[in-house]
């Protein structure tokens, strides 16, 4: 393997809303269906968050890492025990999740789910509104935790996506014996919101939703599901040459890109991964000066090669043509333009779907897509393990990562907790257990696997060159007011060689300055 040296330029995105901004009036309500509605609404992802929104995770991480607020200084920062963490006992029993609501349980994840019974209290009851071995929240067994799309195992991590609102509080209490690992993504709604409390036996309409939003998940097709009234679609063949840019066109506002498709010859593997890679997308939202998005073609995608694979948002289609179905709203013009960095003339074909806005522009927050390799480093010595996924100011939401790990010496390359500072907190309100639970896995399996939310669509063998893995947040994505500060652990450096290489997602409010730096990032072919 000969590495390249080259720069690039990579946008962090700050935006400061004006005061007075659009801050998305709060729901008073939300019934059941509504709360299914967000699995497979992507749509709503560009809303703004309003205030007292936000997304947190209780999990099983070491309790050992820990901020020390007298020295400002990170205890135990790189501490690896993740497996039974705990809040405290009471008794016999483990509290492992707390939350005070109006909220919602988005997802649920294990590695190794036991007999031993995980009971969730909802509203100060005195009875669990669940009362299962914590294996049964994932086997499909249970209802109404028995649809596939949403109650799955794929190489050995177990996942449970059913929403479980509260409105006042929720408490899970776990015996001993429940199992190892466990992470509860949970979102708190604004104060005032009305949410129903969970039970298990659903309403026929109830049912229903969950069946709708099932089948749309496991289908994961490329957009048939996600049509909006109003869509138009050109269709359009652009040929690039070798260190020119070409613009696909510019759109005309206001309206929203609701589907991006494109199709390319590409050669065999394992070169097409770098003619993937010297292929690179830029969007223009409003005629602003720098980039919302600017990655590899194939990176956008969510994946590095031409692996077929389908998710909610994002794909690579048997029939070449890759897919993006995130929802990207503008006022006046959208820009659209592809770089060829490579050695060969490229022909692609684009088909862009476009569909008018409900609303006004400006109360929509404008999507963001960034590719990077070890950008923006924290600057605390004792947060050398945490490697950035994004750095972003303004008000929006994190809604997913692609990345990229080039592995060539083999072994575990992972054993890295996720961890997400919003708002500038000083300790991160989410803290995973490991790399491959952040992304619906467990225990370093190198089994290749796709799903809506998930997936593993590359991995060359056992861990071992280059994998390829991603996560999007569609209903659990993270709300920040002020900023968001995404990282994921790297216990492996550079040198090793092992390097990583994201592409994150988000949305960001309008009304603000986007500033550009230039880095000079060690990048290397896809093989």
């Amino acid at each position: 393997m000969r590495y390249k040296n080259h720069s690039i330029l990579w946008a962090i995105t700050f935006v400061m809303l004006l005061a007075g901004g659009a801050l998305r009036a709060a729901q008073a309500e939300l019934t059941y269906v509504d709360l299914v509605s967000r699995l497979t609404d992507l749509k709503y992802l560009a809303t703004v968050p309003a205030a007292g929104d936000r997304c947190d995770q209780w999990s099983s991480y070491d309790r050992a890492s820990r901020y020390d607020a007298a020295t400002g200084k990170y205890v135990g920062w790189d501490a690896n025990g993740d497996g039974d963490g705990i809040i405290r006992k009471e008794g016999d029993k483990l509290v492992i999740a707390e939350m005070q609501g109006p909220g919602c349980i988005w997802r649920i994840w294990s590695a190794a789910p036991k007999e031993g019974h995980v009971r969730i209290y909802l509203d100060g009851a005195t009875e669990p509104a669940v009362d299962l071995p914590f294996i049964g929240y994932f086997d499909g067994k249970n209802a109404p935790f028995s649809r596939p799309a949403l109650v799955h195992t794929v190489a050995m991590g177990w996942n449970n996506y059913t929403p479980i609102p509260y409105q006042k509080s929720c408490k899970v209490v776990a015996d001993a014996g429940w199992g190892a690992y466990y992470q509860f993504n949970y979102e708190t709604f604004p104060a005032g919101t009305r949410v129903p409390t969970f039970k298990r036996e659903l309403s026929p309409e109830q049912s229903a939703a969950l069946d709708r939003a099932n089948n749309i998940l496991a289908r994961c097709d490329s957009g048939a599901d996600l049509q909006l009234a109003g869509q138009k679609v050109k269709t359009q063949s652009v040929t690039v040459r070798p260190g020119k840019t070409v613009s696909v066109g510019k759109l005309k506002g206001p309206s929203a890109i609701t589907s991006l498709r494109v199709k390319l010859d590409l050669p065999a593997a394992p070169a097409d991964c770098d003619a993937l890679r010297g292929l690179a997308f830029q969007f223009r939202w409003d005629r602003e000066k720098e980039p919302s998005v600017w990655s590899p073609l194939g990176d956008f995608f969510g994946i590095a090669g031409s692996s077929n694979y389908r998710s909610l948002p994002l794909g690579h289609t048997g029939d070449g043509w890759w897919y993006c179905n995130w929802y990207m709203p503008f006022g006046q013009e959208a820009q659209l333009e592809l770089t060829n960095d490579g050695k060969t003339p490229r022909t692609v074909v684009f088909e862009i779907t476009t569909a008018p806005l409900a609303g006004p522009a400006d109360g929509l927050a404008r999507f963001h897509a960034k590719w990077h390799r070890d950008a923006f480093l924290p600057q605390e010595k004792e947060r050398w393990i945490d490697w950035p996924i994004v750095k972003t100011e303004g008000t929006g939401r994190f809604v997913g990562v692609m990345l990229h790990v080039w592995n060539p010496r083999g072994g575990w390359w992972g054993e890295g907790d996720e961890k997400f500072f919003v708002d500038g907190e000083k300790f991160p309100s989410t803290i995973g257990t490991g790399s491959e639970d952040y992304f619906g896995y467990a225990w370093c399996c190198p089994q290749l696997f796709q799903n809506a939310y998930h997936n593993q669509p590359h991995n060359d063998g056992n861990n071992r060159g280059h994998v390829c893995v991603n996560r999007w947040h569609i209903a659990d994505n993270i709300p920040f007011h002020k900023s968001f500060d995404g990282n994921i652990e790297k216990y492996y450096p550079n040198s090793r060689p092992t390097l990583y290489a994201a592409t994150a997602y988000w949305y960001l409010a309008t009304g603000g300055n986007i500033s550009r730096r230039a880095g000079t990032i060690p990048t290397a072919p896809c093989r």
